[in-house]
């Protein structure tokens, strides 16, 4: 009979996407034994990951490692994985905005920060950026509040407004805003010559125009062409040697798949989300189409679209050349589901760059708790005997 540890596991919903919380505490030390443990909780590398706790889909196949932080400026600790599907990796090189959303109210639940009615700011620090988030969350009795009256497209029905504020989010990868020292440049690639923006704000991103790549911007997850996937990969891996992520471009999928980010945009125009809606021209000021490991995210990524909103207020920069609001703090963005609405407050006088505020919303809701049943002798080192 085979024998299993249990590992204590929270799956909540934040924002547009879905993932399984453990704390750091919970896990072995060793990275190797760490993800093997990880991947088996997912489902290995089953494409279905029918035997795990995956969804076989990159917006739901999410992790978040949770640790009281010793930090002066954070109260805790997060590491966000991108979990593989079918590949037997994780991810560790980018963050998550909407997984980061419910690591506060998790916190909060968890007795792991000191609670303040009606709102208790949690100070976040991301281990993959360096970077830290303010994350205001509604409390009530002691514990988070799901419930409440913002809405945001992607997920059905109504929760209670999270607000994160990134800090100090320029260069969070990389050290630097333009990791190139260029607003936009020609990317040179096997599949061509294109004219990008490479951005790092909250998390890098490159940025290209729809129209270089033959597509009208509107285009929905199941429109794109394997070659045209094939293409944009291409870019952004070209992307992640140009700044440094790999040694050779036949390298990046594999060494790093979810960063650099690709986003593609394009000005704002009137067309019908995943859902049949229809979102009109003026109700946004950009409309952007992002790419999550190698496949069109049906929503939109909250790194990468601070990365979007912000370049939008960048003059020079590919997404600044696309936004019909420039000098509003406020930046919409449409996306396959509808629209996002970022906070952004930022001065630039062509030269120096300052931010003030990298803000946006978001809901979360706690799923379930329990435990993941992991096979006893995935927890053994290669060196240690099963005798």
């Amino acid at each position: 009979m085979r024998d299993y540890e249990k590992i204590r596991s929270v799956i909540i919903r934040g924002g547009t996407s879905k993932g399984v919380f453990i704390l750091k505490n919970d896990l072995p030390d060793d990275p190797e034994v760490r993800d093997r443990v990880i991947l088996s909780i997912y489902g290995g590398t089953d494409e279905r990951q029918i035997d795990g706790l995956g969804g076989a889909d990159s917006l739901t196949s999410k992790l978040a490692i949770i640790s009281v932080s010793t930090r002066p400026d954070a109260d805790i600790e997060f590491t966000f994985g991108q979990v593989g599907i079918g590949t037997g990796k994780i991810d560790y090189n980018s963050n998550c905005g909407n997984i980061l959303s419910g690591v506060g109210p998790f916190a909060v639940d968890e007795g792991l920060v000191a609670v303040q009615k009606p709102y208790t700011k949690v100070r976040i620090f991301n281990t993959n950026t360096n970077t830290i988030i303010e994350a205001c969350v509604p409390v009530s009795s002691g514990k988070s509040v799901s419930e409440g009256d913002y809405t945001i497209d992607g997920v059905p029905g109504k929760g209670a407004k999270i607000d994160l504020n990134f800090l100090h989010a320029d260069g969070a990868k990389t050290g630097k805003l333009f990791p190139t020292g260029n607003r936009k440049e020609i990317l040179h690639t096997k599949a061509g010559d294109f004219n990008v923006s490479i951005v790092d704000i909250a998390a890098p991103a490159v940025f290209i125009q729809a129209e270089q790549l033959g597509l009208t911007g509107t285009e929905m997850h199941t429109d794109l062409t394997a070659k045209q996937l094939n293409t944009l990969e291409i870019i952004r891996s070209s992307a992640a040697k140009k700044i440094g992520f790999v040694e050779s471009v036949e390298d990046a999928t594999k060494v790093t798949p979810s960063s650099p980010k690709i986003i593609m945009v394009s000005p704002s125009q009137t067309y019908t989300n995943i859902h049949g809606d229809i979102i009109e021209h003026q109700t946004i000021h950009l409309t952007a189409r992002a790419m999550s490991m190698q496949k069109m995210h049906k929503t939109f990524p909250v790194t990468g679209g601070i990365c979007t909103a912000a370049a939008a207020k960048l003059t020079g920069t590919i997404v600044y050349e696309c936004s019909t609001n420039p000098y509003y703090n406020e930046v919409i963005i449409g996306h396959p589901s509808g629209s996002m609405e970022f906070s952004i407050d930022c001065k630039d006088n062509g030269q120096l760059v300052q931010f003030n505020k990298t803000a946006v919303a978001r809901t979360s809701r706690r799923l379930m708790e329990g435990y993941a049943y992991v096979p006893k002798e995935l927890f053994w080192n290669e060196t240690e005997s099963i005798y």
